[in-house]
């Protein structure tokens, strides 16, 4: 088995680690989510949620990876802790496998956009999709298809690979998400879908708000699936981990942000009220980029294929780490090269994507628990195992992990000041506990 490769740079370390949070749910779920919360109130909201929740259960996860120098199975000691480890592995795999399906889709769509196939009516549009998604191999090949892609990055490497790819990746989606947002501001009657998203309503603020933002928070920084402690795993003794964590979230919120203020306007601009999920990124921006600028076609042509450029991007840096995540595992834990233990994952990767993205058309008797096998991982992963890894991550690191080994990883050993150290400590003994309990509940539907 080949030495254990290391990030690099402080750049590659960032741009790495925040393309693994940055994701579509960036882009189809926080605007939304704000816009129905109250704009402005919800994203405070959720800046605090951010500094008080996301970035301590980021640190917890960082000092667990870079403390270990291994994959997430070793990270949490041993039986029965190990098991979380186990868990986050298993987590992060099985998101890979459904979350293809939809980043498979984005790579249809860049196609589709390029040739030209998405111009038409909003019917046209959403038959476009529907005949796509229903048909019986077309998703199943762009699944396999976006599996090879992270494939082909993950194998060669962290350097190489991982953090080679992030550098480019990362700014070149940045600056597409600015060009779209500069030019959704441009239109007519933009400033409604403005208003919308920024302009603070807290009658719209209630106990249910408080708890959207939490969840939106774990479920935007990639919290709780073992991706960010194989990514630390990498990091280098001299990595400031505390300001890592500040910069990561930072640029994750800032990205939602900028998705809010290029969604909005150009949906406010022709009157369509934007929803979540699918339907806003594959049926409602399509019609909404045509509508607004129906006067310069070139233009709407052009921005619908920066836009599901946007998306593919923004769905490799995720995908990305969820392949390297089990990678890792299989490489260290059965000694394989890391080649074959990428091929391994890889192939896997291939049979639960086939199956999730048959099982949501083609053939829905692929079903688990009453649910489609797509639907069934979605909410074993979001409301259960994702909820467990970021819980018991958090008491471990709390309660079990003695007191020295975290005030050494947040200083570099003395090296730097720990002045939030017991700050920090409250929080992921009692605040992020409390917290990812009240989401666990939140999801069932029981407060």
């Amino acid at each position: 088995m080949e030495h254990r490769g290391i990030f690099s740079s402080r750049i590659g370390i960032i741009l790495a680690t925040a393309g693994s949070a940055v994701g579509l749910g960036n882009i189809w779920r926080f605007p939304y989510e704000a816009g129905q919360n109250g704009g402005a109130a919800f994203i405070l909201i959720y800046l605090c949620c951010i500094v008080l929740l996301g970035v301590p259960a980021m640190l917890c996860e960082f000092i667990l990876g870079r403390r270990a120098k291994a994959n997430a199975s070793r990270a949490y000691g041993g039986w029965p802790w190990k098991m979380v480890g186990y868990i986050g592995v298993l987590t992060g795999f099985l998101i890979m496998g459904f979350y293809s399906v939809v980043a498979g889709w984005t790579v249809q769509y860049v196609y589709a956009s390029l040739a030209g196939c998405l111009s038409g009516d909003a019917e046209h549009i959403k038959q476009f999709f529907v005949s796509f998604t229903s048909h019986p191999f077309k998703p199943v090949l762009w699944t396999i298809a976006f599996i090879i892609i992270t494939h082909f990055v993950v194998v060669r490497g962290v350097q190489r690979g991982i953090e080679r790819t992030s550098k480019i990746m990362m700014p070149v989606l940045f600056v597409l998400l600015l060009i779209i947002v500069v030019c959704s501001l441009m239109l007519p009657g933009s400033w409604a879908g403005v208003e919308f998203l920024l302009k603070p309503d807290f009658s719209k603020v209630s106990s249910s708000t408080f708890l959207d933002a939490m969840g939106q928070t774990f479920f935007s920084l990639s919290t709780g699936m073992a991706c960010l402690v194989t990514y630390a795993s990498y990091f280098d003794n001299q990595v400031n981990l505390s300001r890592s964590a500040f910069h990561i979230a930072g640029i994750d919120t800032l990205i939602a942000i900028l998705a809010g203020l290029m969604i909005f306007p150009a949906a406010f601009s022709v009157g369509i009220n934007p929803d979540s999920g699918p339907s806003l990124i594959f049926i409602t921006l399509p019609n909404v980029f045509q509508q607004a600028f129906s006067g310069v076609p070139v233009l709407g042509y052009f921005m619908e294929v920066l836009f599901y450029l946007l998306l593919l991007l923004a769905a490799l840096t995720s995908i990305i780490s969820m392949h390297e995540t089990p990678t890792a595992f299989v490489s260290e834990e059965f000694h394989l090269d890391r080649k074959v233990a990428a091929r391994w994952v890889t192939g896997c990767a291939m049979v639960v994507g086939t199956l999730c993205s048959l099982s949501l058309n083609a053939v829905p008797q692929l079903r688990l628990f009453g649910m489609q096998l797509f639907d069934f991982f979605d909410y074993l992963t979001a409301n259960i195992l994702l909820v467990a890894g970021g819980f018991f991550t958090a008491i471990y690191v709390g309660w079990i992990l003695p007191k020295k080994i975290v005030y050494d990883e947040i200083t570099n050993g003395g090296a730097l000041h720990g002045k939030l150290l017991q700050m920090f400590l409250f929080s992921v003994r009692y605040i992020c506990p409390i917290g990812i309990l009240g989401i666990f509940l939140h999801q069932l539907h029981l407060i």
